[in-house]
């Protein structure tokens, strides 16, 4: 006998295969599936049963159970007789160990044949196992009514709690259940019928014969009992825990998710809302997911409408339906062209009809706007400029770029060619969300977490943090539509946001942060059927700031969370007209933000002075006579965007020619002169102490400029007043020009050579 204990048997619990519970993060339950075949089955140690459980078991069923080594012999005499000699009812005289074998093993105890079977299993299951493990197994095999095996699946399900927890009336309920599990229970209601009642009742009056009881808890006796039925369990987030299920190898029963079913229920509530009132426009279907940029975690998620409708294959994910982005990638074109060097956010760009090979894109509208800054560019949407900014990208690529950020499925890049700008792809909702909540984490690209104990990733550098900073500032300036009244209140978080709209009016996209949140909504049909309601900024953006405002009227406090500053990041003062830096000739003064080193940036061109003939208009040659010419200050643009002006009605004055002038008009004053870095000089550094050795820029100027620009091979590093130093670390050897411009846009240059060594 001892040797067949101690020798290894497996567990009772291997033979069975049991449900999942999935709880958002706040621990509600959000969905318990059903085991392999079909039963809700959870199994649940002996130490989480009450006590009121198990004695109230053993009361019940078995009071000899840790006394007998299986069967009962005195119990099996009376009922052997009374069955099958005295002629009476048939009786039942089967321990907690044979009730535990026959379902264990599947018994048929109905004959004397399956009856002896019956007690040879219990007493191997005697020698086998210890009491503990029996009495634990049997909790867990015993069947609770409907498809509802095991007491902790009974307990969650019928009083949505679990076996730990309950009180007297509902531990008493469960003990009887087992005796008779077709006790009849209302499955509308969940009322108990009489004859449960009547059994848990006997069961009670036994009990306080052996147990003290407290007033209070006997009046709970005489109260409506009221199970919950499987069909009122929660199901919540369908998709979203579908998805967990499909993609998750997690054995364990209990999974956490990182869902937050107050969001779950405001994304719900608008989504709903949202379709009832543009059903008539022929848009019945949507997909949102919102994510924590701060930690990944996605909050909610809607993969359809309505998961229970066929007419739109509602059990569809749509987050994960691969779709054509229309413009929604085109922010991450221009956080790349920052990255490269191509253009800051005040940028002149060309919006003017353009062949690039083969490819003639069109603008949403079918016009041209001419010169158009980058971020306006951006927020409006305009293709041209975005297609002329993919196409001078390098290492990365935009293709590159896409396949770095982990988009799934994309064919060769030679497939799309520039198309892949305007939506010629195709990503997911998920894929794009990323991407956005990229933008909020300073360019670094983790992936979305779903279940609360997913093992950490490091983050994937994709954009550098002042690219980052930069295109999320740019979207930030994109202003929602109808918003006068949003503008009047005083908390509205910020938005940086955008939308898009495939070809064939497909899907209607928008994606954008806000708070501590990333978001994408999608409208569309599952069919790929176009309609012509399916416009991003018509039909996708309403619902998606619906639930940006419905999110904020729940959570007062929600902010945006404070971002710092990336380092060598700058702001400068430009001319708005060019997006080039200041001269006294330009009136539109702004600022934009730049990379110093990085960022292309020079002095305005566009407007120049010219010393004019007072009678006829015509540019004059030196030296000037003052009382027959002035100075007049003109425009000057390329031909294509002075065809752009002329085209729109506003013309520009044609700057007159100096052609005829044997020099250049020299009324302008000195330009700069660099004092220093001295011209003829090594400049050697130990790159040990590179840190403390410095390079100091100055120059002496004219009494009517007002700032300097410094540049160090083209790339701006700073502005400086007349005769104050700026300093310059290199960073390798080399030959670098070293230009000086002021604000009336002269200058001056010189080559030093700079040499580190160890």
């Amino acid at each position: 006998m001892i040797a067949i204990r101690l020798y290894p048997h497996p567990p009772l619990s291997d033979s069975l295969t049991f449900s999942k519970r999935y709880y958002d993060d706040n621990n509600h339950l959000i969905r318990m599936t059903l085991a392999q075949d079909d039963r809700y089955r959870l199994w649940t140690p002996l130490e989480e049963i009450s006590p009121e459980i198990i004695n109230g078991l053993l009361l019940h069923e078995d009071q000899w159970f840790y006394y007998h080594v299986g069967i009962n012999p005195f119990s099996l005499t009376r009922a052997f007789w009374a069955t099958y000699i005295g002629g009476g009812n048939r009786q039942g005289a089967s321990t907690i160990t044979m009730q535990l074998a026959r379902m264990h093993w599947r018994l048929n105890t109905k004959t004397i044949g399956g009856k002896l079977h019956q007690i040879a299993r219990a007493i191997q299951l005697e020698l086998m196992y210890s009491k503990h493990d029996i009495l634990e197994a049997y909790f867990n095999y015993a069947p609770f009514g409907r498809n509802i095996e095991s007491v902790g699946a009974a307990s969650l399900i019928y009083f949505n709690k679990p076996a730990s927890q309950v009180n007297l009336p509902e531990a008493l309920t469960l003990v009887v259940l087992p005796q008779s599990p077709t006790y009849r229970i209302d499955r509308k209601t969940g009322i108990a019928s009489s004859t449960l009642i009547k059994a848990r009742n006997q069961l009670f009056e036994r009990w306080q014969e052996q147990y003290p009881v407290d007033s209070n808890i006997a009046a709970l006796f005489s109260q409506k009992l009221v199970l919950r039925q499987p069909e009122r369990l929660p199901f919540s987030a369908p998709h979203f825990v579908n998805q967990i299920i499909q993609e998750s190898n997690n054995d364990a029963q209990e999974i956490k998710t990182t869902l937050d079913s107050n969001l779950q229920k405001i994304l719900t509530r608008q989504v709903n809302n949202f379709i009832e009132r543009n059903r008539l426009k022929g848009i019945e279907n949507a997909a949102v997911i919102l994510v924590d940029t701060q930690t990944m975690k996605v909050k909610a998620l809607i993969g359809s409408a309505n998961y229970f409708d066929n007419t739109i294959q509602g059990q569809v994910n749509g987050t994960l339906a691969k779709r054509s982005p229309g413009s929604t990638l085109k922010p991450f074109i221009y956080a790349l062209g920052i990255d490269q060097g191509i253009l800051h956010p005040r940028t002149i760009l060309k919006d003017v009809a353009t062949d690039f090979g083969a490819y003639t894109p069109e603008n949403f509208d079918r016009n041209f706007r001419g010169p158009i800054s980058a971020t306006d560019a951006l927020i409006h949407s305009r293709n041209i400029p975005a297609v002329t900014i993919a196409s001078n990208l390098q290492q990365p690529t935009f293709y590159q770029f896409l396949v770095n950020a982990h988009i799934q499925k994309l064919a060769d890049e030679s497939h799309y060619g520039l198309s892949l700008v305007l939506g010629g792809g195709e990503v997911t909702a998920q894929e794009l969300v990323g991407l956005y909540a990229m933008l909020a984490n300073q360019g670094n690209w983790r992936p979305l977490k779903f279940i609360e104990t997913a093992e950490p990733v490091p983050p994937q550098k994709i954009l550098s943090p002042q690219a980052a900073f930069m295109t999320i500032d740019m979207l930030k300036q994109n202003t929602r539509p109808q918003d006068v009244l949003s503008k009047m209140q005083n908390n509205i978080i910020p938005v940086a946001w955008k939308t898009g709209t495939s070809w064939g009016f497909r899907d209607a996209w928008t994606a954008g942060v806000f708070g501590n949140y990333a978001m994408v909504v999608w409208l569309g049909n599952f069919d790929g059927s176009g309609n012509n309601a399916f416009v991003g900024v018509d039909a996708a953006t309403p619902l998606f700031f619906n639930i940006v405002d419905s999110i904020k009227a729940y959570y007062p406090n929600l902010r945006e969370p404070n971002r710092p500053l990336p380092s060598n990041l700058k702001r400068v003062d430009i001319c708005l007209t060019s997006g080039n830096l200041m001269t006294q000739w330009c009136k539109a003064k702004g600022k934009t933000w730049f990379i110093p080193g990085v960022s292309p940036i020079k002095p305005d061109t566009i407007f120049r002075p010219v010393m004019v003939d007072n009678k006829t208009g015509k540019a004059v040659c030196s030296p000037y006579d003052l009382t027959t010419s002035h100075l007049e200050v003109f425009e000057f643009w390329p031909s294509d965007l002075a065809a752009i002006f002329a085209k729109a009605g506003i013309p520009k004055k044609v700057p007159p020619t100096t052609s005829h002038c044997v020099t250049t008009q020299s009324y302008l004053g000195e330009p700069p002169k660099i004092t220093s870095p001295l011209k003829n000089v090594v400049y050697q550094f130990r790159p040990s102490k590179q840190k403390n050795e410095k390079i100091s820029f100055t120059a002496n100027s004219d009494g009517d400029a007002k700032s300097l620009y410094w540049f160090v091979n083209d790339n701006f590093i700073g502005q400086t007043e007349p005769r104050k130093a700026i300093d310059w670390v290199p960073t390798e050897s080399g030959t670098f020009k070293i230009l000086v411009l002021d604000d009336m846009g002269r200058s001056d240059w010189r080559n030093i050579k700079v040499e580190l060594f160890n």
